[in-house]
C-alpha cells in the first residue's frame, strides 16, 4: 500500500517547513490583527458599560435632586400657605378689634351726645316750665 522511500520524509519536512513559514507569515499577523481586535471590543463594551453605569447612576442621582427639589418647593409652599393664612387671621382679627374699637367710640360719642341733648332738653324744659309758671301766675307772685 505504501512505499517508504526518501520522498516520505522530504514530503514530511516540506509540509513542516511550510506549516512553519506560513505560521510566520500569515497565522502570527492573523491572530495579532485578531486579538487586537477583540481587545478593541472588549474595551468599548467595558468602556460602554461603564459610561452606562455613569449614566444610570447621575440618571438616579439628578431623580433624587429632582424628588427633593420638589419636596422641598411643596414645603416652602405649604410654609407660605401658612404664613399667609396666619397673616389674613390677623389682619381679620386686627379688622374686627378696629370696629370693635370704632363701634365702642361711636358708642361712646352717642351717649355723649345723647346726655348733651338731654341737659339741653332739661334745661329748655325748665326755661319753658319758668315760662309757663310765668304766665299761669302772672309776674304778681314773682
Amino acid at each position: 500500500m505504501f512505499d517508504f522511500n526518501a520522498t516520505l520524509p522530504v514530503m514530511a519536512l516540506q509540509f513542516l517547513l511550510l506549516a512553519a513559514l506560513l505560521n510566520a507569515i500569515f497565522y502570527k499577523p492573523l491572530t495579532k490583527v485578531l486579538d487586537e481586535r477583540d481587545n478593541y471590543i472588549q474595551g468599548n463594551k467595558l468602556s460602554a458599560r461603564e459610561r452606562l453605569d455613569k449614566a444610570e447612576r447621575l440618571t438616579k442621582e439628578y431623580e433624587q435632586q429632582l424628588a427633593d427639589a420638589r419636596k422641598q418647593s411643596q414645603a416652602v409652599m405649604a410654609s407660605a400657605t401658612e404664613e399667609a393664612q396666619k397673616i389674613y387671621a390677623s389682619q381679620v382679627a386686627e379688622a374686627q378689634k378696629e370696629a370693635q374699637g370704632q363701634r365702642e367710640q361711636a358708642s361712646k360719642e352717642i351717649e355723649q351726645q345723647k346726655q348733651e341733648v338731654m341737659h339741653s332738653l332739661e334745661q329748655q324744659v325748665d326755661s319753658l316750665s319758668q315760662q309757663i309758671l310765668d304766665k299761669l301766675l302772672g309776674a304778681n307772685l314773682v
